[in-house]
């Protein structure tokens, strides 16, 4: 497979980028914009009612420059009275014009200074507390799952790992495009905008300190340059990508990926089964959708199952792992179950049904 150039691959990523950032799962907190704009009309109908109360009583104020008030000076009055300017030119002289400012013009003068003192706390802390919930969440973040392409992909490679009881919380998902980053973030998930080949954007979802890794990128060779970017990173973590075409699995798993799903070939396949036995195409997709009809999970053997024979059990086994190896269910050298063993079963599911502790699906290719 010929390869296109990495600045190629990040040029086309940046078109649609204004920077790389990391954005975490959204709090029911309104914008800053939408602050600043409701806090402005909240002073501005302040000013409106203290200016018809100063206008509605405008016989007991006297202006030192022409005597009578009318609604503009009202305004005026209004104006330099609540910034707390104070020229001195309008000035109440009657008990019930000084009894007003007293008791109403005050108030309001407080009140207008609080939402615009307040506006501007909002404004400058904002950036400042966004900051330290991200330096906390990094602070936090240890042996998490990083999805690569939240596309139709990534999203149901997370639904099959949240269903073993991962929180959200230990997701981030790494797109270029900033409306996936918005929908993965919307859905509870942190997110970081950027070409996931480029070091630099992997450490922003601390891939170096991360547990797994699912590459679900749209490109072959994407996947492989994110791979190889992804392993250099972190040794330790186990890396799972899917390619559309099986020719490009033997480069995957020499870039560093433990397991490569082909969807191209594995739709194929099962194209070809379903024009076969439909009914065994149908019991194949079953497979492949879970939380309905049947599952296959990855269990431990429990200790009542110890010395016993595969087909001595009551679920039904596909396969045997043993230490690094997978037997067959009809393989001789599996003998009697060990306690270290896990099997490999086929479990009737429903869309409520939960992963019991020390199971978990298998990945499923989408």
């Amino acid at each position: 497979m010929k390869l296109p150039g990495h600045d190629v691959i990040a040029r086309q990523a940046d078109e649609h980028l204004v920077t790389h950032q990391v954005k975490l799962p959204r709090q029911t907190v309104e914008r800053p914009i939408r602050q600043v704009v409701k806090r402005l009309l909240m002073a501005l109908v302040v000013l409106v009612a203290t200016a018809f109360i100063v206008y509605l009583d405008r016989d007991g104020y006297n202006d030192n420059s022409d005597g009578p008030v009318d609604l503009l000076d009202a305004f005026y009055y209004a104006t330099v009275t609540l910034s707390t300017t104070g020229y001195g030119d309008i000035t109440p002289v009657s008990d019930s014009a000084r009894f007003t400012n007293i008791f109403v013009v005050t108030p309001l003068r407080v009140m207008f200074l609080i939402i615009l003192v307040g506006t501007t706390l909002e404004v400058l802390t904002e950036r400042t507390r966004e900051e330290w919930r991200l330096n906390r969440w990094r602070t936090a973040l240890r042996d998490h799952t990083v999805v690569i392409g939240f596309g139709t992909k990534g999203k149901s490679a997370l639904q099959t790992v949240l269903a073993t009881g991962l929180s959200k919380e230990q997701v981030v998902v790494v797109d270029p495009s900033s409306k996936a980053i918005d929908a993965a973030t919307a859905h509870g998930y942190a997110g970081v905008i950027g070409d996931a080949t480029r070091s630099d954007v992997l450490r922003r979802a601390e891939v170096h300190r991360a547990r797994q890794i699912i590459i679900a990128t749209q490109r072959d060779d994407t996947a492989v340059l994110v791979t190889l970017t992804a392993r250099q990173i972190n040794r330790a973590a186990k890396i799972v990508a899917a390619v559309r075409e099986e020719e490009n699995a033997p480069l995957l798993k020499q870039s560093g990926a433990d397991v490569v799903i082909t969807s191209a070939s594995a739709a194929g396949r099962l194209l070809g089964l379903s024009v076969l036995s439909p009914a065994a195409g149908m019991v194949m997709e079953d497979l492949i959708q879970q939380g309905s009809g049947l599952d296959i999970v990855e269990r431990p053997v429990i200790k009542a199952e110890v010395g016993r024979g595969v087909r001595e059990i009551d679920d039904l086994v596909v396969s045997v792992v043993r230490g690094h190896r997978v037997l067959g269910y009809d393989d001789p050298a599996v003998g009697e179950l060990h306690l270290t063993d896990r099997l490999i079963t086929i479990v009737r599911a429903t869309p409520s049904t939960k992963v019991a502790p020390g199971m978990r699906p298998l990945p499923q290719d989408q």
